[in-house]
């Protein structure tokens, strides 16, 4: 189990015992609006085990890839979930991060993406990492240009038509932390 620490979280893979907390923060109302399905396709009572189909599915990556999304945890609470994510329409990896909203505004998002950039870059030797989010999402898009990837293009994913791409190589990633630890 690949487990990352950063200076105020940790990060592990999601296990069947996380899926209650993992819906509640998954589809709060306030995260689920940002991320697909579109809001209003899914009904309340298949939030556990949307969670669960998840889980097993974040699982599978690990196996086969060595990365997906860790659950995001707090002095042992789980408040979201980020890591790396294969999205095979781009045939790439991206960046992603979740939190509840009682951990917005505290740093958490940029402390846990720098992580998985780290991982994703440092460890899987990745040569591109993206992430994507729709256009209006300024919180995310400040966490994107916080870690140091550029805004490059719009482009359609799951239904969403306002999606901004941004991205980082791992040269680029490699010249920022070179010129970042002097």
């Amino acid at each position: 189990m690949t487990i990352v620490t950063t200076e105020r979280l940790a990060l592990r893979p999601l296990l069947p015992d996380d899926a209650e907390d993992y819906a509640a923060m998954r589809f709060h109302p306030e995260v689920a609006r940002w991320l697909p399905p579109a809001p209003g396709k899914v009904q309340e009572g298949d939030f556990v085990a949307l969670a669960h189909a998840a889980i097993e599915r974040f699982a599978g990556a690990w196996q086969e890839r060595r990365f997906a999304p860790w659950g995001v945890f707090r002095d042992g609470r789980l408040i979201g979930h980020a890591g790396l994510n294969y999205i095979e329409q781009f045939d790439g990896v991206e960046v992603l991060w979740s939190l509840h909203p009682d951990a917005w505004g505290k740093g958490y998002a940029t402390e846990v993406a720098r992580a998985s950039l780290a991982y994703g870059f440092d460890t899987l030797e990745l040569d591109l990492i993206f992430a994507i989010t729709l256009e209006e999402n300024r919180a995310s898009r400040a966490v994107m240009e916080r870690i140091g990837l550029t805004y490059r293009k719009r482009v359609d994913y799951k239904g969403f038509t306002d999606i901004v791409w941004y991205d980082v190589d791992r040269a680029t990633y490699a010249e920022r932390m070179s010129n970042a630890a002097r």
